[in-house]
């Protein structure tokens, strides 16, 4: 079992910044690798980033490349999506997933791989 949580959504003028943050607690945490993930209202779970604990290594969608990092820190099993020149069509619930790393694919992300998620937290880019 793996639980995760998330924070740091919020309202935001278009073009500024938002910090979120996952901790994720549980065995084995390493052996995942944690991808972010946003719903708009109306419209299907979408892919944002993923990140593999051992190595880094990290995958974003083409809508946030250049605009979003994603990190993680070891020690705290946290996982961050930095978020920077925001845009409204940026607002949506945020959620964090665990997928386990055999199964992650950083070209695509699916939903339906991950077996964990939070609860989601809410972001808002007001024009």
């Amino acid at each position: 079992q793996v639980q995760l949580v998330e924070s740091g959504g919020g309202l935001v003028q278009a073009g500024g910044s938002l910090r979120l943050s996952c901790a994720a607690s549980g065995r084995s945490v390493s052996t995942y690798a944690m991808g972010w993930f946003r719903q708009a209202p109306g419209k299907e779970r979408e892919f944002v980033a993923g990140i593999r604990w051992i190595g880094g290594s990290t995958a974003y969608a083409d809508s946030v490349r250049g605009r979003f990092t994603i990190s993680r820190d070891n020690a705290k099993n946290t996982v961050y999506l930095q978020m920077n020149s925001l845009k409204p069509e940026d607002t949506a619930v945020y959620y964090c997933a665990a997928v386990p790393t055999r199964r992650y694919n950083p070209v695509v992300g699916t939903p339906g791989d991950y077996d964990y998620w939070g609860p989601g937290t809410q972001v808002t880019v007001s024009s």
